[in-house]
């Protein structure tokens, strides 16, 4: 048995790289390997190919048929069939909505995005909240708020709700203000795209019901020992709350991309 490793490892001795040129040994292999599939493939007419550099960008050939879709829950390819504005499509085995077509799409969303930009600012610059107690009054803001968190210190909480209640949907309506901006150019460019996939995430962690529901909860517990003054920002975050909620139901990101430029055209410049 030891005979029989020792010559294995004497065939595997004579066989094998070099240390410093193992690295560039198999990336050669591998370049070689993916350069016949891809001669393969596009000898096919399966895939598109563009080389960048010393990187391989493989793009998948897009069907013909733009209308086909799988659904996001069941996996079912089907045809989207022609909308009236207002109409939706649902997927006919696990009945989820697939498309919903919605009537001036963007320029809605536009001027919600604006007013929603309006009352960001309103929100976060004018007083939402003031106490007054033994002839004295105190009033602050939201980002107020978060840094007497700090002082205080409670800098994970301070940073949650500076990010959640002022970063968050600040973010989400810059997006959508660009996003939107963006896609009424003749051939929107391929941030809009980026913007657009990022959008979502900033949707998710904007989280200003959830602090509007602490403040109510607070005012419940402190009306007993202070005189509760409402802010004018306290009303603007109520308002925001609806608009960015109306803001998304009447986005329809589908136009947008039908309208984006490919990334297989701007890599081939």
């Amino acid at each position: 048995m030891t005979s029989l490793l020792a010559a294995l490892w004497a065939v595997v001795g004579r066989v094998r790289c070099l240390p410093f040129c193992a690295t560039e040994c198999s990336e050669h292999a591998a370049a070689a390997a993916v350069g016949a599939k891809r001669q393969d493939r596009a000898a096919e007419g399966r895939i598109r190919c563009s080389i960048s550099g010393s990187n391989l960008a493989v793009y998948n050939q897009p069907l013909p048929d733009a209308a086909l879709v799988a659904c996001p829950h069941c996996d079912l390819l089907q045809r989207l069939p022609e909308l009236v504005p207002g109409a939706s499509a649902r997927c006919p085995r696990c009945d989820k909505e697939l498309w919903r077509r919605r009537e001036d799409s963007l320029e809605r969303t536009l001027a919600l995005a604006l007013a929603a930009a309006v009352l960001c600012v309103v929100a976060n610059f004018v007083p939402m909240l003031g106490l007054s107690a033994v002839g004295r009054e105190a009033f602050t803001t939201v980002f107020g708020g978060a840094e007497q968190l700090w002082r205080d210190g409670r800098e994970t909480v301070a940073g949650l709700v500076l990010f959640t209640a002022v970063v968050a949907p600040a973010l989400q309506i810059g997006f959508m203000l660009a996003i939107v901006l963006g896609a009424q150019r003749e051939r929107p460019p391929g941030w809009v795209a980026t913007l657009l996939r990022y959008h979502p995430t900033t949707a998710t962690w904007s989280m200003i019901e959830v602090m509007m529901l602490g403040v109510l909860v607070a005012l419940i517990k402190i009306a007993d020992y202070a005189k509760v003054i409402p802010g004018l920002a306290l009303f603007a975050l109520g308002a925001l709350v609806f608009v960015l909620a109306a803001m998304q139901a009447s986005f329809d990101p589908r136009e947008v991309w039908d309208r984006i430029e490919w990334a297989e055209a701007v890599d081939r410049r």
